[in-house]
């Protein structure tokens, strides 16, 4: 007897010795098997779309956070500019920015 691997995907979870049992006498060989599917909903299926939404909303709250720093720097670095700079003026007519309090 020539030695032959099972064939299917099932096949290798037989034991050998059923296996060539079944082959010699030509019974068939019953396989009891679960089923996979679930019923409901399974949590991997849940938690990625919100996982990925809430990822999404963090970062725009991030970029609005970002936005709002820059504004803000900008605004006191124009301020500091304008204090240290003095009087503007152009074609003769100055504006003097911002003044002491004196």
């Amino acid at each position: 007897m020539s030695h032959r691997d099972p064939p299917g995907i099932i096949a290798p979870h037989i034991p050998a010795d059923a296996y060539r049992r079944a082959e010699a006498t030509g019974r068939p060989v019953v396989i009891v098997t679960t089923d996979p599917t679930k019923a409901g909903l399974s949590w991997p299926r849940l938690l990625y779309p919100f996982a990925i939404a809430g990822a999404v909303v963090v970062g725009g709250w991030g970029l609005v956070v970002a936005l709002c720093w820059l504004l803000d720097t900008a605004a006191h670095t124009a301020t500091v500019i304008a204090g240290a700079a003095g009087p503007v003026s152009v074609g003769g007519i100055s504006l003097k920015l911002f003044g002491s309090k004196r």
